[in-house]
């Protein structure tokens, strides 16, 4: 078995004492007359059992609790505070104070979002708004999707994602894709890669619920742009490890893959928990004609039950010319993750080119 790997310190350690000793300490520089003891007090409180968004939270409301000023005199303060920071991350807890003590000041608010999200990201606290004013925000978020700055388009999505991760859903937008319609088309060629990322997992999280909106929606954008192309590959990304053809076709790969694979294997047969499995294969092509094949592998992992459950993963797009041959291998570690716990049991391995399964193994894992 391998040696086990130093681990990485946990997210949540963003927030340590150090980090707000740093808030306090540049807070007093924008603020003297702020309590920077008092705010210490207040965030340290219990930390060790908080997560890293409950830290993020239990600052701004630090920030709150010790502030004598209104909403718009804290914000002055804010706003000055924010380019000071050490951490985009970090800066996240001044759109949460928009979003926890902002309600009233609609505008205000916005203004607050659009300047902060510059420094990290408003993309947690803006959803708090759609939330409770759909109309008004989207307005607002769709001409941020025009703005200049491309943190301030990048929010224009991904604070609108239907299901942005570690935040709520957002229901109505969930249901009704074409509400963000025109904020993805006003991006869907930007020169930002920031912005292109936030655009492909925007309308991937649509695949989730609205696949064929998704497929016509793209269908009718020019992917001869470079940009453009870029998204489409990444938004489909979904619906093409589900092996669906409409999807394969859009990014050129929807024909039948005229190939076949040798040489399978699946190495070491038997592997403990924190070993790695290597997959090879060579693709051969049986066609005279060049082909572009999308390669995927699939895992069944064991459940406790002793049924199994299929994980897609990502494996290259390759170019085959005619007749041509292509080497493809991947090394994967088998851990466990919070999200998929490991049983014993013996684990199929399956490779796909353009959605079809042509090739299989596995491998023992002993726990």
């Amino acid at each position: 078995m391998n040696a086990p790997e130093t681990a990485a310190p946990a997210l949540k350690e963003i927030f340590n004492t150090e980090r707000l000793q740093h808030i306090a300490s540049e807070m007093s520089a924008v603020y003297p007359a702020f309590k920077a003891k008092a705010f210490l007090k207040h965030a340290q409180h219990g930390l060790a059992e908080l997560s890293v968004m409950q830290r993020m939270a239990r600052v701004s409301e630090s920030l709150h609790a010790v502030l004598p000023l209104d909403y718009e005199g804290s914000l002055e303060r804010l706003f000055e505070l924010a380019p000071r920071l050490n951490s985009g991350f970090v800066s996240m807890c001044l759109p949460h104070y928009v979003a926890s003590y902002g309600a009233h000041a609609f505008d205000t608010s916005m203004n607050a979002l659009k300047y902060f999200t510059t420094f990290g990201s408003s993309e947690f606290a803006i959803r708090h708004f759609l939330r409770s004013d759909l109309e008004r925000t989207l307005e607002h978020m769709h001409d941020w999707a025009h703005d200049e700055n491309h943190h301030v388009r990048r929010l224009a999505s991904e604070g609108s994602r239907p299901r942005l991760p570690w935040s709520f859903r957002l229901e109505p937008i969930q249901a009704n894709p074409q509400l963000t319609a025109g904020i993805l088309d006003r991006l869907k060629a930007d020169e930002s890669l920031y912005v292109r990322k936030s655009v492909a997992n925007h309308l991937n999280d649509v695949t989730k619920v609205h696949p064929q909106w998704v497929l016509d929606t793209i269908e009718g954008w020019s992917l001869e742009n470079k940009h453009t192309g870029w998204i489409a590959k990444h938004a489909l990304r979904s619906l093409i490890k589900q092996g669906d053809m409409r999807a394969l076709t859009v990014i050129g790969a929807g024909a039948k893959a005229e190939v076949e694979l040798l040489d399978v294997k699946v190495e070491p047969a038997v592997v403990q928990l924190g070993d790695a499995i290597t997959l090879s294969f060579v693709v051969r092509s049986t066609v005279p004609v060049g082909q572009r094949l999308v390669i995927d592998y699939a895992i069944d992992y064991v459940k406790a039950n002793g049924g199994v459950s299929r994980k897609v993963f990502k494996l290259k797009m390759v170019e085959l010319a005619g007749f041509g041959s292509e080497v493809v291998r991947r090394r994967q570690v088998i851990r466990d993750f919070t999200t998929r716990k490991h049983f014993a049991g013996r684990h199929g391995v399956w490779v796909m080119v353009n959605g079809e399964v042509l090739g299989s193994g596995g491998f023992d894992l002993v726990v």
